[in-house]
């Protein structure tokens, strides 16, 4: 008997880069999609291309999620369509230079795009998932997590944060069939990395990995059951290690009182 149950996936900034290619391979693994970016014609290109290369239809959304009516549009969505499986969080934008050369309105439009945005989306989706007993959410994060001494603070602390997010919703929604990844990418080859303006000098051509590589690696972490997907670190202890030392420091966070170090020096 053919399997006549639609599943459909939303991807968030899906009109190029790293959104478009997850559309696309999400097509080729038999989900119709919702395709969410700001930019209508490039959109529509990529919308089209996916229908002609896969025969999956592909509904186009036109949103700008730095706007909070754009994400409730898109979170009730989520929550009402009961097709809906899969929900790519990819949407992200990012600051050039660093947090003093630019204007509080570029760190507030940061913040809605980067953490309110998937946010909301990601506990719509938890909600709805766990109501339906299924589904799977994916994060795109940075390695700029793990580097706040290196990048833009407001950025990296926006990626760290869907790292924390994600990590919390997978353990309060498994028990229930319901999957989250964060997927935390290097130097991808994206039009978001080229208006960076890194110099080779600091991160030679060699080590940006592009975006069909970067997803191809995402799926292969999902299909392993993964939560946290690392493409471009090869040695897994190296994680597991941090993962490991940072569970380490849990019993000492809650102590009731100073730790020595802290207490003020007696005067006599």
């Amino acid at each position: 008997m053919t399997d006549t149950v639609v599943r459909k996936a939303i991807v968030t900034g899906a009109s190029t880069g790293i959104g478009a290619v997850y559309a696309r391979k999400l097509a080729k693994r038999g989900y119709d999609l919702v395709a969410v970016a700001r930019n209508a014609a490039r959109l529509e290109a990529n919308a089209r291309e996916i229908r002609e290369e896969t025969g999956r239809a592909v509904e186009v959304i036109v949103s700008d999620l730095s706007k909070s009516t754009e994400v409730t549009k898109l979170a009730q969505r989520v929550t009402e369509d009961s097709t809906i499986a899969f929900l790519v969080n990819n949407a992200g934008v990012s600051s050039y230079g660093g947090m003093l050369q630019n204007t509080l309105a570029d760190a507030e439009s940061l913040i809605a795009v980067n953490v309110t945005a998937p946010t909301l989306l990601s506990i719509a989706a938890a909600k709805a998932f766990v109501a339906r007993g299924g589904g799977a959410v994916v994060n795109i994060s940075s390695i700029t997590s793990f580097a706040p001494e290196m990048f833009d603070g407001a950025y990296s602390g926006s990626k760290n944060y869907l790292l924390n997010l994600t990590v919390s919703l997978a353990g309060s929604t498994k028990d229930a069939g319901v999957r989250f990844q964060v997927v935390l990418p290097g130097p991808i080859d994206t039009e978001m990395w080229a208006r960076a303006r890194v110099p080779e000098s600091v991160i030679p051509r060699s080590k940006i990995m592009s975006p069909e590589d970067l997803v191809e690696a995402a799926f292969v972490g999902f299909d392993r059951g993964e939560v946290v997907t690392l493409p471009a670190v090869a040695d897994e202890n190296v994680w597991t290690s941090y993962e490991a030392a940072r569970q380490a420091l849990r019993p000492y966070l809650a102590a009731g009182q100073p730790a020595p170090r802290y207490r003020a020096l007696s005067r006599t």
